[in-house]
């Protein structure tokens, strides 16, 4: 009776820490140690980013920071939007002057912020508007000084003479002519009387879309650079020819293939101290066809031989022609519906 009752006792006694050890392999402390770091990380993370709030706001970064709450409580999550601001400016890098000619209708604010959008991306870049009305308007006024761009707001109307009857057709004067000449015209007066900075210029349209790669391929162009552009010409993109030594030879294109420089406008940047150096060199008015705007600009420039092919030899589409679709706005009526003093 002794025998059975001391082997109880050690069955009693053995049993808890048969079971505790067989916890311990399956649960090992480890395991518990490394939930705990974690969680104290994530703590300390959440603390130093809350720490830092101020300070992103400051540089102007955008934030969105979740708040750590006590336990119990609603998470709550914090979001504050500020303006992105582009790359800081270089000293050393080349600087690129977009000339965007623009005009009033009801997707031109919508075109101009995208066109923003992407230049925030792109260092070193001044963006040139220029638009066509007798006044700068308070709509792209506004839209420049909170894109956080460096820029400078220009304005020409092209006469009445030149938009009416048969001037719209392209064998006469395109829109945007004498927007970008003005452009073209405070390049050179800016830097009249001061070394000009290494750069290049582009002429860049508020209804397409660029690459950021793009302008990494102009941004050290020696005279005039060219590129394919996609959706012109009837044809999924126009391209320059380019010999297997690199050269532009002609053009792969449908529409007068023998134009001198048949590009669009999209497709080339030229050199800054190219544009100084060449005064007379302009947009023509006058006596100038349907699809010879580029030519009658660079013609005054370079030739065939100078023409520096970009975008792997021309064989990488980094600008498209996406216009954007004309909105129905049928509903409106001759008073207008919607509140005319809300900017779209």
């Amino acid at each position: 009776m002794l025998r059975r009752r001391n082997l109880l006792t050690t069955l009693l006694i053995a049993l808890p820490w048969a079971l505790l050890l067989t916890l311990w392999h399956q649960y090992p402390t480890t395991r518990y140690l490394s939930l705990l770091r974690k969680e104290t990380d994530e703590n300390i993370t959440s603390k130093a980013l809350l720490n830092g709030t101020s300070a992103l706001r400051e540089e102007g970064l955008p934030s969105c920071i979740r708040q750590q709450q006590s336990i119990g409580a609603t998470p709550k999550v914090i979001q504050n939007y500020v303006y992105s601001r582009p790359p800081p400016w270089s000293d050393t890098l080349p600087t690129i002057f977009v000339i965007t000619p623009t005009y009033t209708r009801p997707v031109q604010k919508a075109e101009l912020t995208r066109l923003a959008n992407t230049f925030l991306h792109v260092q070193n870049l001044h963006w040139v508007v220029v638009e066509d009305s007798p006044r700068r308007t308070n709509l792209v006024s506004n839209l420049l000084e909170k894109a956080g761009l460096n820029f400078t707001h220009l304005n020409v109307e092209t006469p009445k003479s030149l938009k009416l009857g048969l001037s719209w057709i392209p064998s006469h004067t395109p829109r945007g002519t004498l927007q970008r000449n003005l452009g073209l015209h405070w390049l050179r007066d800016s830097f009249s009387n001061t070394a000009p900075p290494e750069g290049v210029v582009y002429f860049a349209d508020d209804d397409n879309t660029y690459s950021l790669e793009l302008f990494e391929e102009m941004r050290y162009t020696r005279r005039v650079s060219v590129w394919p552009v996609a959706f012109v010409g009837g044809l999924r993109y126009e391209s320059p020819k380019v010999s297997p030594a690199g050269k532009v030879v002609g053009w792969k294109t449908v529409f007068d293939p023998n134009r001198p420089f048949a590009i669009d406008m999209a497709g080339f940047a030229i050199s800054i101290k190219l544009i100084l150096e060449k005064p007379q060199a302009s947009f023509k008015l006058e006596g100038v066809k349907g699809g010879y705007q580029e030519t009658s600009l660079l013609k005054d420039l370079v030739t065939m031989d100078g023409l520096e092919p970009k975008a792997a030899n021309c064989t990488k589409v980094l600008v498209w022609h996406t216009r954007t679709e004309r909105p129905t706005l049928v509903n409106e009526g001759k008073r207008g519906f919607t509140d005319p003093r809300v900017e779209v």
